[in-house]
């Protein structure tokens, strides 16, 4: 296992007025075509016109994708700036709100806002996906049950949105929040194999409730076009090397998943249960939760679940050539997830100025630069 399965990589980002700091509701056709030209063949329309996607090729190590994913917000920035607005990558805008946003015109798109009215509506959220690709004769299903467990450890890693609708939340990861207003979302039911999954995905097709070859949202899933394991639960990071370590982290699980004589066997109800209280902890509190490890009722701190990681995926990770990505994590828990920071930035800002409007202002400054860097 020299360099790891291969993966692909999804970001989404807000388009920023850099004056206002607001999200742009309206870009208009001929920025959203430059746009377009700047990212190539890996851009995507999101489900609002102030938003876009960008989906990368397929990778074979971490290097490609940090050069891939620098170069695309390197081309989308510099052809922003000359329409006075930034690029800004997080699982939510501080300055946003939702009714002032307009919906992305296109077919897909109109029928999930006429299908799910305000729970679409609310959903000005940035995710951070990564595909990893399972090996052909293994069932993807077992391998997510295995690495399922560790969702909640991703997610805390990567929150990045404490802010709503020009308002701290209260939580660290508010996206997640507003997530769980859809249907097959978060955390996914209990499947024993892909073939009992697929049954579901049949049944759900025969009462109307998704598509021919429609698939769930959930945290983690398998893809329904490509052969992978979909990570789908973590913000979008403000700093690229955040993004990187959490799909390094997410494929290493994969990997040592993949190496298991029975996958997922593991994987019972206790589990499931600990896997839905252990997201309300890092949704709610990021690296100040306390997670729930087994059924004796062992609890842990953020730092203390990273070093059981450690001890379980360490020798994979050294086998992919990632030896170091533990020492990466735990520099991120040390100086804090973009939560921490952007909570931070803002009570800085609270104690020089009075205005909360700056206040916020301040925080998006803060998102633009680590976005752009």
């Amino acid at each position: 296992m020299k360099q790891g399965p291969r993966f692909g990589m999804e970001e989404e980002y807000f388009l920023t007025d850099l004056t206002t700091r607001q999200m742009l509701a309206e870009p208009g056709h001929a920025l959203l075509a430059e746009c377009r030209e700047a990212v190539g063949k890996g851009f995507a329309y999101e489900m609002f016109q102030g938003q876009l996607e960008v989906a990368s090729p397929i990778f074979t190590s971490i290097t490609e994708a940090a050069d891939y994913l620098q170069g695309i917000r390197s081309r989308l920035n510099h052809t922003l700036s000359g329409h006075g607005l930034g690029l800004l990558c997080a699982g939510t805008h501080p300055l946003a709100h939702w009714r002032d946003q307009r919906a992305t015109p296109l077919p897909h798109f109109e029928q999930l806002f006429q299908e799910y009215q305000t729970v679409a509506q609310r959903s000005v959220l940035g995710g951070l996906h990564v595909h990893v690709e399972i090996p052909k004769g293994i069932d993807r299903i077992a391998v997510m049950n295995e690495v399922s467990p560790w969702l909640p450890l991703l997610l805390m890693l990567s929150c990045s949105s404490p802010f709503w609708q020009g308002a701290d939340s209260g939580f660290k990861s508010y996206r997640q929040v507003v997530c769980d207003g859809w249907p097959r979302m978060g955390i996914a039911e209990h499947f024993e194999n892909e073939r009992e999954y697929q049954r579901y995905l049949d049944l759900l097709q025969r009462v109307g409730a998704i598509e021919p070859g429609g698939n769930g949202w959930w945290g983690l899933r398998p893809a329904s076009r490509y052969p992978t394991l979909e990570l789908r639960m973590t913000d979008a990071c403000p700093r690229l090397s955040d993004a990187l370590l959490l799909a390094n982290l997410f494929r290493v699980m994969v990997a040592y998943a993949i190496t298991c004589a029975n996958p997922g066997a593991g994987h019972d109800a206790t589990v499931r249960w600990l896997l839905a209280e252990n997201r309300w902890q890092a949704k709610r509190h990021g690296l100040e939760g306390r997670f729930a490890i087994d059924a004796a009722g062992t609890v842990l701190s953020a730092g203390q679940w990273l070093q059981r990681a450690q001890l379980l995926f360490a020798e994979t990770a050294e086998l992919m050539g990632e030896p170091q990505i533990f020492d990466h994590a735990k520099a991120l828990m040390q100086h804090g997830n973009s939560a921490t920071r952007q909570l931070a930035c803002h009570a800085e800002a609270c104690a020089r100025d009075p205005d909360p409007q700056r206040n916020l202002q301040a925080v998006v400054d803060h998102l633009l630069g680590e976005s752009a860097s």
